[in-house]
Formats: C-alpha cells, sequence, structure tokens
C-alpha cells in the first residue's frame, strides 16, 4: 500500500465510530486495544445482543465487530438479522462477525444474513487491520452510491452505479452486481437481464447465473429458470440462495413435492434461517406431511426465541399441527405428540399472556387436543374457557376460523357452518381467508379421515372416467363416510348418479340420492368453489 494510501486510511480511521459486541470482557478489552492502534478514536462496547440492538437504535456506527456466541439471549446471526430487519444497518455501515465458531451449520447461517466480513479467532492486530483496509477503502471508493442507497434513492444510485462502471472501476463486479439487483426491484428486467447476460458471456459466475434465474422467474420463463438455479446448484451446492429460489420457481410450476425437497436440501446444509424453516413447513403442510411440518415448525419456534421473528405464531401454528397429528391416536406417539402441544400452548400464553386472542386460540388448540386424545372433561373445559373468551372479547378472523375448527372437532356442525357463512361474507375480497374457510368446509375432520376420503375421491373419478359408474357411486360413497358434508364428493355423487339417469331411466331411489347429497352442500357460501356447480347441478335435478 502507497505511503499516501495509508495516510489516508489514517484519516478515515480516527473519524469512524466502532460498536464491539461480545459477552466476555477480556475479549471485549483486548479487541479495543486492536481497534485503538489502528487509529479509530470513537470506540463503544456492548456484552449482549439486546444492548447492542438498542445502542444502534440511538446512535450510528460506522463499524460493528459482534461476537457470533454473546451467551444468554441473542446470538451474532440474531444482532445481525434484526438490524437487517429494522433497518438499522446503513449501506455505508460494516458489519463484521468475528467468532471461533466453525461448525459449518453455524457459520452458513450467519453467511445467509451477509455481514460484510467473517473472521474467525484467534485474532491478531495485524489481521485485523488488513481486513479492515480493504473494508474501509472499498467503503470510502463506493461511499457516494451506499448514501444513495440509505436514501432510498434508487435512481440516484442506478446514475452513480453507472459512471463508477465508465471508470473500469477495480470493484466493477460489485457495481454490475448491485446495478442489475435495482433494476431488477425497480421492475426494469429486461436492462437486469442484460447485465447479467454480459457478466455470463465472459464468465460463469454464481451471482449472475443466479440473477438471470430470478428475472426468468419474474417475466414467465419459470422452466428455464429452473435450469439456471440447477446449474448454480451443480457448479457451488453451497449457494444457500439458490435453492430458495428453485423451491419457489418448483411452487409457480405446482411441483410442491420437488419444493419440499429443494428446502430440505437447503436446510440440510443451513438449519439456522428462520424464514427457510417457515417455508418448508408451510410447504410441508401443502404436500400433507405433517410429521415434516411439525419438525420444521419445532425448528421455527426455536430460532425465532430471542429474535425479531419471535411471535405467537410460530407456537400456535406447532400447536394446531401436533394437535392434527395426535387426533385419535392414543398410541404412545400419539400421546407425546398430545403433550407436546399442550406444553406448547403453555408456553405461548405464559410468553404472550398480555394477548387475549393467544389465551383464546391456545384454549381452542387444547380442547381439539384433548378431545383428539378422548378426554372429554378437560377438552370441555377447554372449550368453555375459550367460548367465554371469544364473547368477552371481538377478536379477528383468524380467531373465528380457528373456532370453527373447533366447533366442528367438537360435534357442533350446524353452528359451525353458520360461523364459516357470516365470516365468509365478511371476507369476500380477502382470497387467502376464503381459501382457508373453503378447506375447513370441504373436510372438518381428522388427517386420517382426509387422507382417507381424497384416497378415494381419486378412485372413484378414476372410475366414473373409465365408464365403471357403480364402482364410482361405491368410492365415493365410502368417501363421504369420512366427510359426509364434503362439497366435491356430494356433487360428484350427484353428476355420476345424473349419468346413471341417462343410462338407465328415471329411478326414484336415484332422485332421492341426488336430492340428499344436495341438501348436504347448501351451507357452503357463495364464495365456495364449488357454489356454482352446485347452482347448475340443482337445476339439472329439478328438471328431472
Amino acid at each position: 500500500m502507497s505511503v499516501t494510501s495509508q495516510v489516508q486510511l489514517a484519516k478515515y480511521y480516527r473519524n469512524l465510530r466502532f460498536l464491539i459486541i461480545d459477552d466476555f470482557e477480556n475479549f471485549r478489552l483486548s479487541l479495543k486495544q486492536m481497534v485503538r492502534a489502528c487509529g479509530v478514536e470513537q470506540i463503544d462496547v456492548s456484552i449482549n445482543g439486546e444492548d447492542a440492538i438498542q445502542r444502534c437504535q440511538h446512535d450510528n456506527f460506522d463499524i460493528i465487530l459482534c461476537d457470533y456466541n454473546l451467551g444468554n439471549g441473542k446470538n451474532g446471526q440474531q444482532v445481525l438479522e434484526e438490524l437487517r430487519f429494522s433497518n438499522l444497518l446503513k449501506h455505508t455501515g460494516l458489519f463484521i462477525m468475528v467468532t471461533a465458531e466453525t461448525s459449518k451449520d453455524m457459520v452458513m447461517g450467519a453467511l445467509e444474513y451477509l455481514p460484510d466480513a467473517y473472521i474467525t479467532k484467534p485474532l491478531t492486530k495485524i489481521v485485523l487491520q488488513q481486513r479492515l483496509d480493504k473494508l474501509i477503502e472499498q467503503r470510502e471508493k463506493l461511499k457516494s452510491i451506499n448514501e444513495a442507497l440509505d436514501q432510498n434513492d434508487n435512481q440516484k444510485a442506478i446514475a452513480l452505479l453507472g459512471l463508477e462502471i465508465k471508470r473500469e472501476t477495480r470493484y466493477l463486479l460489485w457495481c454490475l452486481r448491485t446495478l442489475a439487483n435495482l433494476y431488477y426491484h425497480e421492475g426494469e428486467l429486461e436492462k437486469s437481464r442484460k447485465i447479467y447476460d454480459d457478466v455470463l458471456t465472459k464468465r460463469d459466475i454464481g451471482w449472475a447465473r443466479l440473477g438471470l434465474g430470478r428475472v426468468k422467474a419474474a417475466i414467465g420463463e419459470v422452466e428455464s429458470a429452473v435450469e439456471d438455479f440447477s446449474h448454480v446448484l451443480e457448479v457451488n451446492p453451497n449457494i444457500i440462495e439458490a435453492y430458495d429460489e428453485l423451491a419457489d420457481a418448483y411452487l409457480q410450476l405446482q411441483e410442491n413435492r420437488k419444493a419440499q425437497k429443494t428446502l430440505e436440501d437447503a436446510v440440510d446444509i443451513s438449519p439456522h434461517a428462520y424464514n427457510r424453516q417457515r417455508k418448508l413447513a408451510e410447504v410441508c403442510s401443502t404436500n400433507n406431511d405433517h410429521e415434516s411440518a411439525a419438525g420444521a415448525l419445532k425448528a421455527t419456534m426455536k430460532l425465532g426465541f430471542n429474535s425479531i421473528h419471535d411471535k405467537p405464531e410460530n407456537y400456535l401454528n406447532l400447536g394446531r399441527c401436533l394437535a392434527d397429528i395426535s387426533e385419535g391416536d392414543t398410541s404412545e406417539k400419539g400421546r407425546t405428540k398430545a403433550k407436546e402441544a399442550i406444553h406448547t400452548m403453555q408456553r405461548v400464553v405464559k410468553k404472550f399472556g398480555q394477548d387475549p386472542s393467544v389465551h383464546a386460540n391456545a384454549a381452542l388448540i387444547e380442547a381439539r387436543t384433548y378431545k383428539g386424545q378422548g378426554d372429554k372433561s378437560k377438552s370441555e373445559e377447554m372449550f368453555v374457557k375459550a367460548k367465554k373468551l371469544l364473547a368477552d372479547h371481538d377478536f379477528d378472523s383468524s380467531t373465528q376460523l380457528e373456532f370453527a375448527k373447533t366447533l366442528y372437532s367438537m360435534g357442533e356442525t350446524g353452528e359451525a357452518e353458520t360461523l364459516l357463512s357470516k365470516l365468509a361474507n365478511k371476507e369476500q375480497n380477502n382470497a387467502p381467508m376464503i381459501k382457508s374457510i373453503n378447506e375447513l368446509i370441504d373436510e372438518p375432520v381428522g388427517l386420517l379421515a382426509k387422507a382417507k376420503a381424497r384416497k378415494l375421491n381419486k378412485s372413484g373419478i378414476k372410475e366414473f372416467e373409465a365408464g365403471n359408474l357403480d364402482a364410482a357411486i361405491d368410492a365415493f360413497t365410502e368417501a363421504l363416510e369420512c366427510t359426509p358434508k364434503h362439497p366435491a364428493l356430494n356433487l360428484n355423487v350427484v353428476q355420476v348418479t345424473l349419468k346413471m339417469i341417462d343410462q338407465k331411466g328415471m329411478q326414484p331411489r336415484l332422485v332421492e340420492r341426488c336430492k340428499a347429497c344436495l341438501a348436504n352442500v347448501r351451507h357452503i357460501p357463495p364464495q365456495h368453489a364449488q357454489f356454482k356447480r352446485l347452482k347448475f347441478l340443482e337445476d339439472k335435478v329439478a328438471a328431472l
């Protein structure tokens, strides 16, 4: 490094403000001495993650040196995650993880939140200053760009990046990557794509291939995007972001099993990312893999603890899943799942007890759990508690949906149907809520009954398509024994029976079967996916 550069760096160091985060006093003092020896005059220290977050809320730090293991409370990854989530870490600032932690899953987890550097202990002043010199030199060179990003002035940042690229800067790849990403987020996808294509014509770089795949997925070229993401992982299986993008692409293609496998592969490499575990739980539930969903939900709850993501839904979702899994299973395994559900509800009430909706949801889930284990007394006790809470407060639609599910479980079908009809009218413009309402109306039964009914429904459809009408009726009828008021199943029976009437002629018993099945589904609201089909078939039967 030239004398001029050294003098300039010395000036930079004098004007920088550092924050050192470590729970061991000796290392804090040692690191403070190293930093001071670099010429830094403003040095603050924190002994834990919570104190560090509070300091960052009130003061601006140019460089943060943070240990990974911080004793009880937040770890270094959670500190970095919260600073980014809360926009407390500026683009002009630097966050450096300093730790003795070398296990792959811990390192991968920390790196996912993009620290500016990751330095392992033991640490010397020479090593620290070498890393800091390079980072600070880049920080100062690109300062105007990062200041524009901090001000959310993307157009100014784009203009400055263009100028820096024309100068053939030594930070060319950083500038190209940042510019392509800005174009992507500004919706200028063709400009973003051109940058990635230009980079890839010169060299196959992972971030460029990944970015190109992301652009393709956004414009509907999803199959091609899958090829790009897969290529990235073939070259380097440790680029975790590629797994997330690949899973999203599979979900766009409705290849949910492949999405689940992709997320599971990512979790095997880097298990400490909250959002990925949460996404995995959602996909597993969609795939009716409830055991795997429970595992991901446990991880989600654990990772959320002490982090910015610690919230009641983490606990409630795990309780719901365990309650469903344990329903009707009085084996040792089933009892263990039920006990875990109850314990999880007790934990959420203890931690978030100031929120009445938490009490209500927890009580409803406990009521279903006890009912599923055959404990009528405890089930009724928790149900009464929940109903009192519901009478005393005006809860949101999600809690009302939980109540409807529990009403079904407790055998109060009519009240459940009335509640869901009102809820559908109230939430008619809320597509996700309508979907949840319809799913509950369709299958207000346990997991085993759902699985059996779905299998029989597929069999019935297959027989109908093959022209085996009697076999189709037998399959649909057996399925209805599992879930008697399932709209699609009942209407399937009506449709097959009308076909039989066409072939065999009018028979009173066939007409009565149609009327009985139609009566089974008249509770569905107009927002239900089967409502138009119901009206069509009602007209057909009325015309017989």
